[in-house]
């Protein structure tokens, strides 16, 4: 990593990535094990989460993310609280 940024991203929330630069990296560092049940994949095109990403012709789609659900139909492990 030429640059040092960082994003940290809490528990819950919803992200994604998309890289405008051939050769780029993307690097993970979760706060426990990793457990796919607990793991929830929207759309990265939901119209939805109106994300304008600055799309071309030569995207790369993950099969986990070409079998995404919607925000409206996303059953997730996390709950919102009213503290």
């Amino acid at each position: 990593m030429e640059n040092g940024h960082q994003l940290y991203v809490p528990v819950g929330f919803a992200h994604g990535f998309m890289t405008l630069e051939p050769k780029s990296e993307i690097v993970y560092k979760c706060s426990n094990y990793y457990k796919p049940k607990t793991e929830g994949t929207l759309y990265w095109n939901d119209p939805d989460v109106g994300i304008k990403w600055p799309l071309d012709n030569n995207l790369i789609i993950s099969e986990k993310n070409s079998n995404a659900t919607s925000f409206k139909n996303l059953k997730s492990p996390f709950t919102l609280s009213n503290n």
